[in-house]
Formats: structure tokens, sequence, C-alpha cells
């Protein structure tokens, strides 16, 4: 079980995991975690236990900042002994463990001075603003710039830059469309140029290219790569998800979109669920997609993505009060009403888009 949970986190690039046998020395052993950290180099400690009764088990797992002793997650897993030989628990861990890290560093990062800030820090603080609130997307880019400048070969950094010039013009944020989607195109083949085997790089560059406007099978080649080199990346199975709907493949989406939710199910999922809803959306099975657009406004209410699709679902499920009533609510959080749905390949779908949304304006 542990070789297996250390193989899964390797896959994840940013991660540096201390192999088996030096991991094994304290199997067994009562040890202050501080102390393993210390004797390991590490700043983070997993930890867990494995109880079996017949043909069922019972794992255990914690994840303990090493600094501090403080846990940053925990959970058990309950199963029939085959399931820890079809991965499913290693799986289960390391597609938990990614976000809780990812939030453990982003706080950590947050506590230091402004004044002694690398290009790590600055991005993180940029991906923390921009996962928080739409509003903030022009100050995570702004971070994400600071970030490039003091390392112009950081392909996190000029990933995450790309996605923030997109959401900046599908939110209606952008001053300047144009130079912001150029400002994209260039950060995200900056990206690739220097991404490596990183799955975290591949998707979210291929993520902003397709949006922009490249070959959406080439993007979705990408991101398949990103997923070989890692299954347990739930973001890279969003952005899968993601792109098959906007190719034309909403039933694919929804399984890609569905094992993200799986193998992060404590991460935000407002956005997933808006995503899953325009798949059911685009295959005309609106009274299914409305559910999970109200929980994904719940979620983020400040997403207009969301006021879009359910919008168009209303209008073209004859409820017209509910869609105008949407529409107004929308007009709240953003001056982009009607959106540029070129990133939808499929000429039918983006039609039914679009005309729903005209619809909801009152438009004929």
């Amino acid at each position: 079980m542990v070789e297996e949970i250390i193989t899964a986190l390797s896959r994840i690039r940013w991660l540096f995991v201390i192999a088996r046998n030096s991991s094994f020395t304290y199997k067994g052993q009562a040890v202050d975690v501080k102390q393993v950290g210390r004797e390991l180099g590490v700043r983070y400690v997993l930890e867990g236990s494995v109880r079996k009764a017949g043909q069922r088990v019972r794992i255990t797992a914690q994840l303990i900042d090493a600094a501090n002793g403080a846990h940053l997650w925990a959970d058990r897993f309950d199963g029939l002994l085959e399931d820890v030989f079809e991965d499913k628990v290693a799986s289960s861990v390391a597609g938990v463990i990614e976000p809780a890290l990812q939030a453990a560093e982003t706080a950590r990062s947050a506590g230091r001075p402004t004044t002694d800030l690398t290009a790590y820090d600055l991005y993180l603080r940029a991906y923390a603003i921009a996962m928080s609130s739409q509003v903030r997307d022009p100050e995570a880019l702004r971070l994400v710039e600071q970030a490039i400048t003091c390392d112009p070969r950081y392909g996190p950094a000029l990933a995450w830059g790309a996605l923030c010039c997109f959401r900046l013009l599908e939110n209606g944020r952008s001053e300047d469309r144009e130079a912001d989607r150029g400002k994209g195109i260039g950060f995200a083949r900056r990206a690739l140029e220097v991404a490596g085997g990183d799955p975290g790089i591949l998707a979210n560059a291929a993520f902003a290219l397709a949006y922009f406007g490249e070959d959406i099978g080439a993007m979705m080649a990408l991101v398949d790569r990103a997923l070989a080199l890692n299954p347990n990346f739930a973001r890279g199975w969003h952005i899968s998800g993601a792109l098959n709907s906007w190719a034309g493949h909403p039933d694919i989406a929804i399984k890609h979109l569905e094992a993200a939710l799986r193998l992060s199910p404590r991460a935000r999922v407002g956005t997933t669920f808006t995503v899953i809803a325009q798949a059911h959306f685009l295959s005309r099975r609106f009274d299914e997609a409305v559910p999970k657009l109200l929980l994904a406004i719940q979620d983020d209410p400040n997403l207009p993505f969301s006021y879009r699709v359910l919008a168009a679902c209303y209008a073209h499920m004859g409820r017209l009060e509910d869609a105008r009533e949407i529409m107004e609510r929308l007009r709240a959080i953003t001056p982009l009403v009607m959106p540029d749905a070129s990133y939808l390949r499929n000429p039918k779908h983006r039609e039914l888009f679009l005309s729903g949304l005209r619809l909801a304006m009152g438009e004929a």
C-alpha cells in the first residue's frame, strides 16, 4: 500500500517525495514528526495504518506539517481487499493530497514578508487569489507577471498567467480583449516550451490555448498526455472534461468531470458542476442541468459562466421569467452578458447556447 501511494504521489511533479527505503526507517516506531521532517529534509509527512478483518480493510491516513506538527488532512478508506490491489486507495489519497498541499503551501507563502517573495511565492499568491474570486483576476495576473519577471522560464507561473488572461476575457474583466488574448497565448506557448513532463503546466496551457482558438484536438492530446503522466490529477480530468464539452462530446465530458470530483471531493466544485451542467445543456437535458447550476451558483456566486448557462437553460425550457431574473443577476456581476462562444466548436451547440441567451434577454 505504501509503495502504491509513494508511486502515485511521485507523479505530482512539483512534489519531492522520499523513497520507500528512507520512509520505512520509521515503520512501527513512536517518533516525533518534527524529528522525521528534520532527518528526512521534508516539510510534510503522510502517515497511516491498515486494519484487516476477513476480506475488508480499513486504511487511515493523515497529512502533517513537519514544522509544527499541525494536522492538515485526515481520512479513512473502507473497502474490500481487492480495492487495494486495484490502486483505488492510492488514487484517492493522491487525488486529495495534491490540493491539500497546495492550500498548505499557499498559506505558508502568505505568511512571508512581501520583501522576501520568490517566483514560487508570487505564483502561489496569484493562484490563491484567482481561485477565491473572479473579481480579483486582474490582481492575480499582476502577481503572476511579477513571478515571471523573477523567473522568465517558471512554467507554472507562465501557464497560470495564460489562464488568468483566459478568465479575464471569459468573465468580462478585460480592458483590452485583443491585448489580453495575445498575452495569454504568449504565456501559454512559453509554458509549453519549458513544460517537459509536468502535467499541471501541460493541462493549464492547453486549456487556455483551446479557449483562445488553437486546434481543439491538439489541445485535448496535450491533456491526455498530462493524464498519462499523472492519472490521479483531478484538475487534469476537469480540464479534459471541459475540452470534450467544447469539442462536442458532452457524454465523455461528464465522465471525465465526475472523475475529477471523485479524486478531489473536498475542492470547490462550482466550476466543475457548471461544466457538467453545460454538457447536459448541450445534450438538451435541461432538467438535469438546472440543479447542477443552482448548486454551482451557491458555491461560487461570482462566476458569470454559471448564470449564462442557467439563463439559457430556463429560456429553452420556456421559463422566460426565471431566465430574465437570472440575466439581471448576471448583469450585476459583469458587463459581458453575451460572451464570445467560439470556444464551442460544434456550430449547433454554439447556436443553442447563444439563442438561449437571446431569448433570456427578450430578443427574438
